[in-house]
């Protein structure tokens, strides 16, 4: 069975690396962006990490530009407007693509599952999936759904 531990993703520095490293970690995934009316969750998506970040849970952070270009055309923008305005501290990840035919693979794999989890195109920014410990998607949260609201589900696979 595929699981995210199969795929690379390309981080701030340009290079490849295995989200392997996250094994045995609950994760949750996020496209993010800087210029969105949704970019206000990036602070509840650090709290959630803050706190649980002890027991291992890690958020990936992924901007994309794919939902009317709301993520700076410059990746270092994009890392100093997270870092000062909301103290984000978790990994992000260089922008990517997150629907169409130039899609990440990692959101290719996202989207396309569909016994368990909704498949489909993201909608929006800040679609989260929620990754259990073995790399299998437990949930997939609307844009709209607040980080806070993961939290029972986090801590049920923690």
């Amino acid at each position: 069975m595929v699981s995210i531990y199969d795929f690379k993703v390309k981080n701030v520095q340009g290079e490849m690396e295995s989200l392997e490293k996250f094994k045995d970690h609950p994760v949750v995934i996020v496209n993010t962006a800087s210029k969105c009316g949704l970019t206000p969750q990036f602070e509840d998506l650090q709290k959630l990490y803050e706190e649980y970040e002890g027991q291992g849970f890690k958020i990936l952070g992924f901007p994309c530009a794919q939902f009317n270009n709301q993520e700076f055309e410059n990746q270092e923008e994009t890392m100093e407007f997270c870092q000062m305005n909301y103290g984000v501290t978790f990994p992000m990840y260089a922008k990517i693509e997150v629907n169409g035919e130039n899609a990440d693979p990692l959101f290719k794999h996202l989207t396309s599952l569909g016994e368990t989890v909704p498949a489909g195109p993201i909608e929006w920014n800040f679609t989260k999936f929620l990754i259990d410990k073995k790399g299998q998607i437990v949930k997939r949260y609307h844009p709209q759904t607040s980080p806070k609201d993961i939290e029972e589900d986090l801590r049920a696979i923690l």
